[in-house]
């Protein structure tokens, strides 16, 4: 008897993004993000009150806002270009996958994504989180929420993940060949690499030593055992060869981080102190490069896009121009592809409990 051909998905993970710029939607969006243990990562009853009392009554009418100035015609912009960039990597892989969006918080979910890719008969999957670097509150939680969902069915299917994409070369060339021609055109003196900030805390549980991560002011400079797994260190080594790829000299560059929420203390330095302090030192004209983001949204276009650009100018600065993202770039299907291709190999079985 002829052996059953088995069929392949490829399930391309982001984060999320809310249906409508409403406090409804945003206020379900962020319920959901929020309420995930790998996000918010303290007691259930301290996140339960945060939530509740601090967070879901005030914020959603402000982020509503905020997202209705960079909302579409089509949609959410991170949407917009997710969608783009599936089309077309669906496109490249010439039928060798059956290929899903999916987000880790709202829609397309992933268990409506995952369903999809079932009811076509898909029984080995490849995920591919959509962020460069290694993350408790985003790769990690991607992952183990897509192991819970393909857990629940009888049959449970074999998977493989694509590790995090950091130091790929693919990645870094895709995003250099967009900055080059911004850099040049506006003939920027100086580049900001603006990654998205997590709180400390997250790299000190990603330290298995627990006497590296934070310890010194040096502790990124290069990747070791101790921080091979620390997102921190993985944004400093990709700024690192971005600014390798794109000539930029000495002292040319400034690496910070974005988007604190809360009182605890965050990954430092904070771009909103950085930004007056580059205009203080004669920076004029500043080019803003958000490596941490393979799609444009709410935080490159209206928080670096619009309110940084205000508060650079503010400070004595003369231009800010925000570096769009990879989104469906040609040079990033390519590598989205390559990544895609070299992740085939021996593949793991989700197990229930994984999370």
């Amino acid at each position: 008897m002829p052996v059953p051909t088995t069929k392949r998905g490829l399930l391309l993970v982001n984060l999320g993004t809310p249906d409508a710029p409403e406090s409804g939607p945003v206020r379900r969006y962020l319920r959901e993000f929020l309420n995930d243990p790998r996000v918010i990562d303290v007691h259930p009853v301290g996140r339960w009150f945060l939530l509740n009392l601090f967070i879901l009554p005030f914020r959603p009418a402000k982020s509503a806002e905020a997202y209705r100035k960079v909302w579409t015609k089509e949609g959410s912009p991170l949407l917009v270009y997710s969608r783009a960039l599936e089309a077309r990597v669906r496109e490249q892989l010439g039928g060798d996958y059956e290929v899903e969006l999916a987000m880790r918080y709202g829609n397309p979910s992933l268990p409506d994504a995952i369903a999809r890719l079932r009811a076509k008969g898909v029984s080995e999957f490849t995920v591919l989180p959509l962020y460069p670097h290694e993350a408790a509150s985003s790769s990690a939680s991607s992952l183990a929420r897509t192991y819970e969902v393909l857990a629940e069915g009888w049959d449970v299917p074999n998977v493989r993940a694509v590790p995090a994409f950091w130091d790929d070369a693919g990645f870094l060339d895709a995003f250099a060949a967009v900055a080059r021609p911004v850099i040049a055109d506006t003939r920027a003196d100086h580049v900001l690499f603006s990654f998205h900030g997590l709180p400390e805390r997250h790299m000190r549980k990603s330290d298995p030593t627990g006497q590296h991560c934070l310890a010194s002011a040096g502790c990124c400079d290069a990747i070791t055992d101790a921080n091979r797994h620390c997102y921190r260190a993985q944004c400093f080594a990709t700024a690192r060869m971005l600014a390798q790829r794109l000539a930029l000299p000495e002292g040319g560059y400034t690496v910070s981080f974005q988007s604190r929420l809360g009182r605890t203390p965050w990954v430092k330095p904070y771009t909103d102190l950085v930004l007056p302090e580059l205009a203080a030192k004669g920076v004029k004209r500043l080019a803003v490069m958000c490596p941490a983001f393979v799609a444009d949204c709410l935080e490159t276009l209206e928080e670096i896009g619009l309110r940084a650009k205000e508060q650079f100018v503010e400070a004595g600065g003369e231009s800010l121009t925000l570096v769009p993202s990879l989104n469906a770039h040609p040079e990033w299907v390519d590598a989205v592809v390559r990544l895609v291709r070299a992740s085939d190999g021996p593949s793991v079985t989700a197990r229930a409990g994984s999370r």
